[in-house]
């Protein structure tokens, strides 16, 4: 069985867990080197993603969680998981870090403050089924590479359809946090499943 780490430095951290748990993978939290050494996976959580880069250096965790990613080991991020792995940021703040594993521009609270959030459904382009989908806070994808692929798109209030959701390799990122669902429904696992999916 596939070992899925969840960052444990702030964000949705149980909630992940849960989804990595569901799609059947042992789920742990990662806060130090011998943890991060033992997935085969990781989930960058939403939270803020200044804080998680200065969290990331704080517990001597960044460089070796980018060597990581650049070996191979998949990763994901949802939302300022989705900024941690861009190459280039818009909005980030003075000295603001990006680990780089996906060649994308990522627009910081693209969709708005916390008073902005947002429920709605998305087409989940590999498939072209419907995703229902959360929006904290959420980022974007400014403009991305040609080998990156797009998962899905959403409008932004610029009035233009954004990515909210690619891959590149070995990494997945979406604007959305799809660890969450609506109470009382059946949690959607795609996202963690295509992460498991990496690992095989």
């Amino acid at each position: 069985m596939s070992t899925v780490g969840v960052l444990a430095l702030q964000g949705d951290v149980r909630e992940h867990l849960a989804a990595a748990t569901r799609v059947g993978a042992t789920a742990v939290g990662v806060r130090r080197l011998a943890e991060l050494k033992a997935v085969d996976a990781l989930i960058i959580p939403g939270g803020e993603s200044t804080t998680i880069d200065k969290l990331l250096r704080a517990f001597d965790l960044f460089e070796p969680l980018r060597d990581r990613i650049h070996a191979g080991m998949p990763v994901m991020g949802s939302c300022a998981g989705m900024i941690m792995l861009a190459t280039d940021l818009v909005g980030g703040i003075s000295g603001q870090q990006s680990l780089g594993a996906i060649p994308m521009t990522v627009r910081r609270n693209a969709f708005g403050r916390q008073v902005d959030s947002a429920e709605t459904e998305l087409v989940w382009e590999p498939d072209g089924s419907v995703m229902h989908a959360t929006f904290i806070r959420a980022p974007w994808v400014e403009s991305c590479d040609p080998a990156v692929e797009v998962l899905a798109t959403a409008a932004g209030p610029d009035g233009s359809r954004h990515p909210v959701a690619v891959r590149h390799g070995n990494a997945i990122a979406t604007s959305f946090h799809p660890e969450i669902a609506e109470p009382g429904a059946v949690h959607d696992d795609r996202v963690h499943r295509l992460l498991l999916d990496l690992v095989g």
